[in-house]
């Protein structure tokens, strides 16, 4: 329990209790010991990258704390599970408590920021895992006020229905949440989204979930003319591809360079493959994480030659006029491209 394992950042956590939130979803509660509490602290939104092996194949995912910081709790993940996945199946399927995960430490950029801003939050779904760990962490520790946007398919599948019920009535009128049900008012449409904005000010919002309902929250939010910068998304299922077949103006690359680790690395480059993927194929141990361009765990700098990202969920504007990139979203554009990694 809690050993590191050998030639890589990744601790064997204990699982000290598994929690059935809904019929198809179960919260993990890890047993942190003494020795690596520093490495497991966390922000509020961030998450874990779990290692499992499933029928001999080893799997990486990305699963977000649930708990919250700021409240002494354990720490502990919330996995839905999905169709066809095969770790989120395996998980809701087989692990109980006393069982140990291997786990890498916490990530993410989808964090409070320090602004003194009401809080409006979309989550649909299992996207509520993050968006509940910030919103709780909020209320204990500022006077901010929070509304809370919150699409299912049904009652049955609504994850922290009594918690939140007993938020709200804790909290008074510092929260409000809105239940969207499928079951009962069809798909989220912009319509149902401008309502719930009516009346709103100036705001920090945060949204997680779907891709569709993701999408219509962000459109629906540029269109109300929300600044970008207070908009902050959470994505670790990939947007809708962006095609990464060359674009126009796109120079045929030769060679990708590599920084990492005090050595320089000189690549050949396949067509078609990200800068994380020619890393790889070079035999480098490249940082990576949610490879959705989410996480930000991949970046690096390009500071010869360009490269495009397919998506981009992690990096600003200014980061990436700095030259900045997603490595597992980045398609080199010219002959020749060099990238550091931090």
């Amino acid at each position: 329990m809690g050993t590191t394992l050998s030639g890589d950042d990744v601790v064997r956590l204990r699982i000290s209790d598994v929690q059935s939130e809904t019929a198809d979803c179960v919260s993990l509660v890890f047993d942190v010991p003494a020795d690596h509490e520093d490495r497991f602290r966390y922000a509020a939104g961030q998450y874990l990258t779990l290692r499992v092996t499933v029928a001999g194949v080893e799997h990486r995912r990305c699963y977000s704390m649930s708990s919250s910081p700021a409240l002494a709790e354990p720490l502990r993940i919330t996995v839905k599970r999905d169709p066809g996945g095969v770790v989120s199946n395996w998980i809701n399927d087989t692990v109980v408590a006393g069982a140990e995960i291997h786990a890498e430490a916490p990530q993410g950029r989808f964090v409070l920021d320090s602004s003194d801003r009401d809080i409006v939050a979309f989550a649909g779904g299992s996207g509520i895992t993050p968006v509940f760990s910030l919103i709780r962490t909020a209320l204990a520790t500022t006077g901010r006020r929070v509304r809370l946007f919150y699409a299912n398919r049904s009652a049955d599948s609504v994850i922290f229905a009594g918690v939140l019920r007993g938020i709200a009535e804790e909290y008074g009128d510092r929260i409000a949440v809105h239940h969207h049900l499928d079951s009962e008012h069809g798909v989220v449409t912009p319509t149902a989204l401008r309502t719930f904005l009516a009346g709103v000010g100036d705001a920090e919002y945060f949204v997680c979930g779907p891709t569709l309902f993701m999408d219509a929250v962000e459109a629906t939010l540029r269109d109300s003319k929300v600044p970008a910068a207070q908009v902050h998304l959470e994505r670790f299922v990939a947007a809708t591809p962006v095609d990464a077949a060359p674009a126009a103006g796109d120079e045929v690359t030769d060679q990708v360079i590599i920084e990492l680790d005090r050595r320089t690395t000189t690549a050949d480059y396949r067509s078609g493959n990200t800068l994380l993927q020619t890393a790889r194929m070079a035999g480098l141990k490249a940082p990576s994480s949610c490879e959705t361009g989410s996480c930000g765990t991949c970046i690096a700098q390009v500071t010869e030659g360009a490269a495009r990202m397919l998506n981009n969920n992690a990096l600003d504007d200014d980061e990436v006029a700095d030259g900045w990139v997603l490595t597992c979203q980045a398609m080199p554009t010219t002959k020749t491209v060099r990238i550091v990694y931090e």
